[in-house]
């Protein structure tokens, strides 16, 4: 099952109609690529490679301008290609892609990733031996085999977004308390329930996946995975981590400008705490996360001021213009106050 992408001058291909053609799976595999074409590639390779459970991989291009389509249907024709004429965004490509998917189980793979070891293998493994997590996740490290800790999340609160304003989550990384978003001081080599697993390696039945209506196309970029798990707890789903199931995960490679990612990083977090807190402890995050880049373009100033280096002068530009921006990120981006509505029954166990 395949479709062969056009060249960006003509319509490009797109699979959109009927179901009928699609064979039973145990696994859906959707991979949204942008800009990434040889990234893109090592990350097919590197699944088909160390894969053996059964799967369907679906490809999401956002209108990549690097060839990256007709290369992924060249080079991998058993691949379901979907070449967009337009950037749908993140959210948006792995909703489309979901809608194609045969698998019970959908796997969200960014294209700047690598399979180690029968990586995918182990995590469906992994959730046959956990069912009531709902929703799993592996560990994730960078090119280096060093640890990269994006690969899940603790949700927010007003103390952790306190100590990301103050800069104390950077300079205690390893302490669980001062660094509590992103699980200081644990190497991700246990098992564990976590908040929100990352959406670069997100394991997630395709029932719970359909009944929370998949990602929220309004998270342009950054927060629909917590988003998606956060809306998944009220339903019984657990979110799990296991150090067996490890990528490689680079990290940003379609996101190159810094203040951009920075920009949509703060839309994403205000959206973020509007939606799923309450009360003062709603306003406390927000108005917090928005004195975080005010903050920050102070401490630029100040290092500048006292005869700071060159990269002290890109940093203050970066903050400059991350808060010139701030009519992007202030309100965050525009989402319903509470979350959509749900299914009330349980996930089954």
């Amino acid at each position: 099952m395949s479709s062969s992408a056009s060249s960006r001058a003509a319509p490009p291909t797109r699979i959109t109609d009927g179901t009928d053609d699609r064979r039973p799976v145990p696994l859906t595999v959707i991979v949204v690529s942008y800009e990434t074409r040889e990234l893109t590639l090592d990350c097919l390779t590197s699944l088909f490679d160390q894969t053996t459970t059964p799967m369907q991989v679906i490809v999401v291009d956002n209108a990549s301008t690097d060839g990256s389509a007709d290369a992924i249907a060249q080079r991998f024709p058993q691949v379901e290609l979907l070449a967009e004429p337009d950037n749908l965004g993140f959210a948006a490509a792995n909703v489309l892609g979901a809608r194609r998917a045969a698998g019970d189980l959908l796997l969200l793979l960014n294209p700047d990733t690598v399979v180690l070891d029968r990586a995918v293998d182990r995590l469906v493994r992994f959730s046959a031996e956990r069912p009531s997590a709902a929703i799993w996740g592996g560990r994730t490290v960078f090119a280096d085999r060093s640890l990269n800790p994006a690969s899940c999340w603790r949700r927010m609160t007003v103390w952790s977004v306190l100590c990301r304003v103050l800069g104390l989550d950077t300079r205690f990384p390893g302490s669980p308390r001062l660094n509590r978003e992103a699980y200081g001081g644990w190497c991700r080599d246990s098992e564990r329930d976590v908040d929100i697993v990352s959406g670069c390696f997100l394991l997630v039945r395709r029932e719970l996946w359909e009944r929370l209506g998949g990602f929220d196309p309004a998270f342009v970029m950054y927060g629909e995975e917590a988003d998606l798990c956060l809306r998944a707890r009220p339903l019984g789903a657990r979110p799990r981590i296991t150090p067996s199931a490890t990528i490689v995960h680079l990290g940003g490679a379609s996101e190159r400008v810094r203040s951009e990612k920075h920009v949509k990083l703060l839309a994403a977090k205000i959206a973020l705490a509007r939606r799923h807190e309450r009360g003062l402890r709603r306003h406390a995050i927000v108005w917090l996360l928005r004195a975080w880049p005010a903050m920050r373009l102070l401490a630029a100033r100040s290092a500048v001021a006292v005869g700071g280096s060159s990269t002290a002068r890109d940093e203050l530009m970066t903050r400059r213009s991350i808060w010139s921006h701030r009519r992007e990120w202030w309100s965050g981006y525009p989402i319903e106050r509470t979350p959509r509505p749900t299914t009330p029954a349980g996930v089954s166990r």
